[in-house]
């Protein structure tokens, strides 16, 4: 497999934990951890498979300048930078609870951003076991990467990620 950009924000809280775990299980070697406080074009093109991991932070009504941890920042980058070729990943993490109008939203709008660049998008999810009222990132009745609740869903974290990672392994190495 060729190595795997991991580009997460927030760092420092569970989005970097996440981010982590799933370093780990790809095996490091195979990987680089890079939060958005430290990333750049020249980082993007340093890899042909890419991992992106965003939070969406709580608010009554989403949008784009509720990105947190690099993102408002980091997604015009995304617009302008050649993504021809890449396999990319996403995961996002959400509340069901307390915003399940807005479940993993930002991950939707990441999926926005660079979908019809000529990416392979991989690693979609079913959503039959999430409980959600709406989300940006459900896309054909499947979310456009890994949604993780850290907040209400904890104990079923590492079990997702596990079976994801496996998942986009596979599709890494086609």
């Amino acid at each position: 497999m060729k190595k795997v950009g991991i580009f997460y924000g927030p760092a420092g809280g569970r989005t970097e934990s996440v981010a982590k775990r799933i370093s780990q299980l790809l095996g490091s070697e195979n990987n680089q951890l890079i939060s958005l406080d430290n990333a750049g074009k020249d980082d993007i093109n340093e890899y042909e498979n890419i991992i992106f991991g965003i939070a969406t932070i709580g608010k009554e009504t989403w949008d784009a300048e509720s990105l947190e941890g690099g993102w408002f920042d980091f997604m015009p980058l995304l617009e302008n930078v050649d993504l021809q070729g890449k396999k990319i990943a996403l995961y996002g993490l959400g509340d069901h609870v307390r915003w399940p109008k807005h479940f993993v939203d930002a991950m939707g709008q990441l999926y926005a951003t660079i979908k019809g660049k000529g990416i392979d998008t991989i690693g979609k999810v079913s959503p039959d076991d999430y409980t959600f009222d709406e989300s940006e990132a459900l896309i054909d009745d499947m979310f456009v990467g890994l949604p993780v609740d850290e907040d209400f869903e904890p104990g079923l974290t590492d079990l997702r990620i596990k079976d994801w990672v496996d998942e986009i392994k596979k599709q890494f190495n086609d």
